[in-house]
C-alpha cells in the first residue's frame, strides 16, 4: 500500500529538500576539479576555434556552480500585463528612402 502524499511513515528521513551525501560528495570533487584547473582551462578554451562552442561548454559548466534563474512573470498590482501598452519604433525609414 502507497504512503498518503506528504507521507512516507518515515518521520527521521532526510529533509525535503536536501542533498543526498553523493551528490554532495560528487559537487565538491567537481568543484575541485575545475579550481584546480582554472589556468588549464583557459588553454582548453583558446584550442577549440569555434566561439559558440566555447561559450557552451562555459555555460555548461557554470551551471554546476550557479543555479539556473527561475522564469518570473511581471504583473500589476491587479494582475494585468505591465507591458500591455509598450510599443516599440526601431525609426525605419518610410517610402522606401535610404536611412542616414
Amino acid at each position: 500500500m502507497a504512503a498518503p502524499a506528504g507521507n512516507n511513515f518515515n518521520p527521521s528521513g532526510r529533509p525535503k529538500g536536501s542533498q543526498n551525501k553523493a551528490t554532495s560528495e560528487i559537487r565538491e570533487a567537481y568543484q575541485q576539479f575545475v579550481e584546480g584547473n582554472l589556468d588549464q582551462f583557459h588553454l582548453w578554451l583558446a584550442q577549440i576555434e569555434d566561439p559558440a562552442r566555447k561559450f557552451d561548454i562555459v555555460i555548461k559548466m557554470s551551471e554546476y556552480f550557479i543555479p539556473k534563474l527561475a522564469r518570473q512573470e511581471l504583473t500589476g498590482s491587479d494582475g494585468q500585463d505591465l507591458f500591455k501598452n509598450i510599443t516599440v519604433n526601431f525609426n525605419l525609414p518610410e517610402n522606401g528612402e535610404e536611412q542616414k
